[in-house]
């Protein structure tokens, strides 16, 4: 999961980079095809038509191909980007996952505002709970515990909130008395139904939470299928 340059340090970097696109990290498959094989043809293809169809609604899914070459992906741009910026983001994603990912089967990329990912079975409609990952803001918050409860109040509302949304998207903020305000969002990739959605939100949220951000100023948690981040200044 982790990637030579970037990930887990990148919090320590200057927040304007990170806010760019900021960072890449990707996961690889074991399995390899062959070079110029008609499952390469079918992937770059694909490719292709993700940059296409997703910056008209932030999310894309294609599937490419006769079996045994057939290749299905997917791409979402985070919900507040504009096509441009998502065009920007998917096609830059779609070439640098076949660089750390040459030959692979089945790869996934996430960046700041967006993920591509694409295996050669078809998995729309699952939850992935294998590819996952976090990146922690490495400033303490004040008054950590009440802070942290805080942060799971407003969580738990956007992954709510999300779940009921046609785009299953939601941002928000919280403030309560004393503390410092946060700033969250919580997203689905469009291919999940409503409950699967809050399902994905709630066992991201529920596993990583604790492990990544416990007392933390900010936290990007990400999945295949779902992310939610939150900060105490606007990440969106």
């Amino acid at each position: 999961m982790s990637s030579s340059r970037f990930v887990f340090f990148v919090y320590h970097l200057a927040l304007a980079f990170l806010l760019q696109k900021a960072f890449g990290s990707q996961n690889c498959s074991n399995s390899i095809f062959a070079a110029n094989s008609p499952y390469a043809v079918n992937l770059k293809d694909l490719l292709n038509a993700l940059s296409v169809r997703t910056p008209r609604t932030g999310f894309g899914r294609a599937s490419v191909g006769q079996p045994p070459a057939r290749v299905h992906g997917l791409a979402l741009c985070r919900g507040d980007m504009s096509s441009q910026d998502c065009k920007s983001c998917v096609e830059e994603a779609a070439v640098e996952i076949q660089k750390r990912c040459p030959n692979k089967r089945g790869a996934i990329i996430w960046y700041y505002d967006c993920l591509v990912k694409y295996e050669n079975r078809d998995f729309f409609g699952e939850i992935d709970t294998q590819n996952k990952f976090y990146i922690p803001n490495p400033n303490n918050a004040n008054n950590p515990a009440a802070f942290n409860r805080q942060t799971k109040r407003l969580l738990s509302r956007l992954t709510n909130q999300a779940s009921r949304n046609s785009t299953l998207y939601a941002y928000g903020e919280l403030q309560e008395q004393g503390l410092q305000r946060v700033y969250g969002i919580a997203q689905c990739t469009r291919d999940l139904s409503p409950s699967d959605c809050k399902t994905c939100l709630e066992d991201l949220i529920g596993e990583y939470l604790p492990l990544c951000c416990n007392g933390r100023e900010g936290g990007r948690l990400y999945s295949g299928s779902c992310l939610a981040q939150y900060e105490v200044i606007v990440p969106y």
